[in-house]
């Protein structure tokens, strides 16, 4: 592909104009995070535009990292038209709920491979080397012996395959050609050098640009400013404009979906935590309070998207945030994750890296403690976040998380769909069942394999407003029962599988009163000399 740029630097377009730029079935690839944040929603609106209007370009495969969109139209979702895209290969689709249905009914190939995977990637295809080699997958449905990461009938790609090197089983997943990227910064300058000084994150963003310079493609970078060429601090460039093809201006880029900007999310200010939203006592407030009491004083900790992330809240109530340091895989560490549609970005970060560094850190063993969600579990303890119920989630981080940190605790209510748990006088009242049972025989699809943990050895809870269980070789283990719930009634009865029951214990009663937990106590007290 001919490049745009020139010997003098990018060449300045409009939206509609980049859309042109793509050609027939290219493979583009598309930096963002969900919730806006790098999204180059511009771009991606013009891009659909243009193939409403022209049917082209048609044929496409699109690529990304995670997840991309609002749940409300934005993001991938303005991809989503018939013919627009023959495969799309995805780390997350759940922020794009019309392509997920797409994807659901085999309108195209799709592909699902974890977050961390797919950003490592890019590092791999900008070196030219020939792919990815990493233990990440084994065992779940990434894993060419279940599901090779294909997720309809009509996907029937090898992108992963099974080596053995060293003595070990491994996966390969190989590098592939990148014709297109969309990129994402605040500022350029006329050369194309790229600055992101109000983004909350850096994701891969430096990586895509090398890989899709190095394999002959072309980068096109969306930004909020431009500015002289010589006025950026070098130190302050994460893209240089030797990658840049084209730019364009736009704005009125949003930092986040929900916020025009927060310079307490781009780490350009400290700003107080008695600002952020008050987290009121529910059935999920019940299962973080219950989960946080599993971080020590400086264990290093990742919190996943969902229930999991008001752990977060729950730390920052109890003003115990700087006794441990919370991650998130999109690169930031320390700070408070942001919880909802913007999961991805914290509130005063003390760092924020590339994503791919973030999961080097994580695949190779640097997390004490993980926090995730699940949509079902089953009797040996295997956990599904992916796909369930005919719908197209995708795994995120969650594979790379869950395999790797030392000990990982799965957070979710017990049942989901009008559940009615009422938390109060140090008790909890089940007033009315979900109508989705989240306990099942067999998961719909393995994302975290519960054979490869207990081979690794981790430790692994499964926490609910109403009992804890802890994963076994023998399977499930009831350990904990919250006060005012009948543990035959309301826990093993509700069960499809028989579990393992030991010396069952009552959750702590605290947990199940508005008042604060005294976490600084605790903590105290697992302080080592």
């Amino acid at each position: 592909m001919t490049r745009g740029g020139t010997a003098n630097g990018p060449t300045f377009l409009t939206p509609e104009q980049a859309a042109a730029v793509v050609p027939d079935g290219a493979t583009l690839a598309i930096g963002g995070s969900g919730g806006g944040l790098l999204e180059p929603d511009a771009l991606l609106a013009a891009l659909g535009k243009h193939y409403r209007n022209t049917t082209h370009p048609a044929g496409l495969t699109l690529v990304h990292t995670t997840g991309i969109g609002d749940r409300a139209g934005g993001g991938m979702d303005h991809l989503a038209h018939p013919g627009l895209a023959d495969r799309v290969i995805a780390g997350n689709w759940g922020m794009a709920p019309q392509m997920s249905r797409m994807a659901a009914a085999g309108e195209f190939e799709a592909y699902n491979f974890p977050q961390g995977v797919m950003s490592q990637l890019y590092r791999e295809i900008a070196a030219g080397r020939p792919g990815l080699l990493t233990h990440v997958g084994l065992g779940t449905f990434c894993d060419p012996r279940v599901e090779a990461g294909r997720l309809n009938d009509r996907s029937l790609g090898t992108y992963v395959e099974v080596v053995e090197l060293a003595g070990r089983e491994w996966l390969f997943y190989p590098s592939f050609d990148i014709d297109v990227c969309f990129i994402r910064g605040t500022v350029a300058d006329e050369h194309g050098n790229i600055a992101m000084g109000e983004e909350p994150a850096r994701l891969e963003m430096l990586a895509m640009a090398q890989a899709t310079h190095n394999r002959g493609g072309t980068v096109i970078a969306q930004v909020k400013y431009v500015v002289e060429a010589g006025s950026l601090d070098a130190r302050t460039v994460e893209i240089p404009g030797i990658l840049v093809d084209h730019v364009v201006a736009c704005p009125d880029q949003r930092q986040l979906v929900t916020h025009d900007y927060n310079p307490g999310f781009s780490g350009e200010l400290t700003v107080a935590l008695s600002t952020l939203p008050a987290f009121d006592l529910d059935e999920r407030k019940v299962v973080a309070r219950r989960a946080v009491r599993e971080i020590r004083a400086g264990d290093v900790v990742n919190l996943g998207v969902g229930i999991a992330d008001g752990i977060a809240s729950v730390a920052a109530e109890e003003g115990v945030s700087g006794r441990f340091t919370l991650t998130i895989e999109q690169g930031l560490v320390g700070g408070i994750p942001a919880r909802g549609v913007i999961f991805g970005v914290s509130t005063n970060p003390s760092a924020i890296l590339d994503q791919p560094a973030q999961f080097d850190f994580y695949d190779g063993g640097g997390l004490d403690i993980a926090f995730l969600g699940f949509a079902q579990i089953d009797a040996v303890g295997n956990v599904n976040v992916s796909k369930f119920g005919g719908r197209v989630i995708g795994t995120g981080g969650f594979v790379n998380i869950s395999q790797n940190a030392a000990t990982v605790v799965f957070c979710g209510t017990f049942t989901a769909g009008g559940l009615q748990a009422h938390p109060a006088d140090g008790a909890l009242t089940i007033a009315a069942e979900g109508r989705h049972r989240k306990f099942v025989t067999a998961v719909d699809q393995i994302t975290f394999s519960a054979a490869e943990a207990l081979r690794r050895g981790q430790r692994v809870l499964y926490v609910t407003e109403r009992a804890v269980f802890a994963l076994t070789d023998a399977g499930l283990e009831l350990v904990e029962v919250a006060p005012g719930v009948d543990a035959q009634r309301d826990v093993l009865d509700q069960l499809p599988f028989a579990v393992g029951v030991g010396d069952v214990t009552p959750m702590a009663t605290d947990i199940f009163r508005p008042d604060l937990l005294g976490l600084a106590h605790d903590l105290d007290r697992s302080d080592t000399p």
